[in-house]
């Protein structure tokens, strides 16, 4: 990147915090810092502290939420921060603008930021939407002129009308999130800082808000870093991703291949692989060697959205013969509850094999995931059935073998993020 495009650059940024307290520490800490300092000596507590992994139990009291963190952004750049919760996402953003401060590094930044990393980020509940737009464009640095010649875009935009003389406090979240994106991307920042927050309003705002910043970025040449875990709207807007993993960047590129490199590296981390479990049952003359999902594109994905296209893919060897016709697999889904939702089976389907090789795949095709949102397990049993009145002859089972996190969906395009939990049911309603 040339110099004079470059409109953020964030070199060696680091946070450390100390669980479970608030403050600097212990009375010893603060002296041990205070005799580092006089001596010229760095800070020793910035030399202890392990990686940000939450699933984890650590030794020390010290985390580093974000560790070494180096990029640039040019100007009319939509860059996407992507990673699973804990990664250290909005921690960036809130050192990126200026909420809290970075242990260690520095921002250079050109132009004004504009935030949007919690719902009712610097609103007052007290004041009116109206007076909330003012109070948000003077401490952007807009004279009351320059709101006044935006106010009414701002208004038009949120769909606040009705309510926009009224105190911010009484507006449920949808609307305080309408209302705060419509300040931030109007009121003209150089840099637009969008957080997961989106997601609490409905679709077609979201649709909107991509829109705009679309818009922002192409139109008028303004910067966007946005953080998302909807991987499609990642994918419409932005141009660069960079993907964060405990705190550390562990790749960048252009959105698509960071997308790629996210969604592989979830579903890699997501289980204990299945050739090392010893609760399986049979006769094992087929192994399941990995179980995994792909999306549309024959991307593993370790999250599934409500309504989108999968295969659950089942990797296998074979040890001894089976006769094809006789092979059976029977899949049982099961809620938080241990509850089986659904079931499906090879023999109630009709589906009859031809041919089994010694090592290869099992593809099972879902053209319409029917989960809604909540965390889902998943059994399996591959069996010989010699005859309709014969019982199964178990080759492998096991329970609880593949993890499923369903995120909401829009599975019947209306618009409407599905409800949580449950199976979607098929069916047409009408009135007589």
């Amino acid at each position: 990147m040339k110099e004079q495009d470059i409109i953020l650059k964030a070199t060696n940024i680091s946070k450390q915090y100390r669980l479970g307290v608030v403050g600097t520490g212990t009375i010893s800490h603060d002296l041990n810092r205070w005799w580092s300092s006089i001596r010229g000596k760095d800070d020793p507590y910035l030399k202890v502290g392990e990686s940000n992994d939450r699933s984890t139990k650590g030794e020390s009291e010290y985390v580093w939420a974000l560790k070494d963190i180096n990029f640039e952004v040019k100007k009319g750049e939509v860059l996407g921060v992507i990673g699973k919760n804990g990664a250290g996402k909005s921690t960036l953003l809130k050192i990126l603008s200026k909420v809290t401060g970075p242990t260690t590094g520095e921002i250079k930044t050109r132009g004004r930021i504009a935030s949007l990393l919690e719902v009712g980020t610097g609103f007052h509940g007290e004041m009116t939407g109206r007076e909330n737009i003012f109070l948000n464009g003077a401490i952007l640095g807009m004279s009351k002129k320059e709101i006044k010649s935006k106010i009414d875009e701002i208004i038009e935009f949120s769909g606040c009308q009705r309510y926009i003389d009224t105190p911010v406090k009484r507006y449920s979240s949808g609307m305080t999130v309408r209302l705060a994106f419509a300040v931030a991307a109007f009121l003209e920042p150089e840099i637009l800082v969008i957080d997961e927050v989106l997601a609490v309003g409905d679709v077609e705002f979201q649709k909107k808000a991509i829109g705009k910043m679309q818009d922002i970025s192409r139109g008028e040449g303004r910067t966007v870093l946005f953080v998302s875990h909807n991987m499609a709207a990642v994918k419409s807007l932005c141009t660069r991703g960079i993907v964060l993993e405990n705190g550390k960047i562990v790749f960048e590129g252009d959105s698509n291949a960071s997308i790629n490199f996210y969604l592989d590296n979830a579903y890699k981390m997501s289980s204990k692989p299945i050739f090392e479990r010893k609760d399986r049952k049979g006769n094992f003359k087929l192994k399941i060697q990995d179980i995994y999902a792909e999306n549309h594109q024959a991307i593993r994905v370790g999250e599934l959205h409500s309504g989108e296209e999968y295969k659950i893919v089942f990797e296998y060897k074979k040890f001894k013969d089976i006769i094809p016709k006789q092979f059976t697999i029977v899949l049982q889904f099961k809620n938080e509850n241990d509850e089986i939702v659904n079931t499906i089976a090879t023999d109630e389907i009709g589906t009859v094999f031809n041919h089994i090789k010694d090592e290869g795949r099992i593809e099972i095709q879902i053209p319409k995931l029917q989960f809604r949102e909540g965390n889902y397990s998943m059994n399996y049993m591959i069996s010989e059935k010699p005859s309709f009145n014969t019982p199964h002859v178990v080759i492998d089972y096991l329970q609880d073998a593949f993890a499923m996190q369903v995120l909401k969906g829009d599975y019947w395009k209306s618009g409407i993020l599905n409800r949580p939990k449950g199976f979607i049911q098929e069916a047409s309603i009408n009135i007589a």
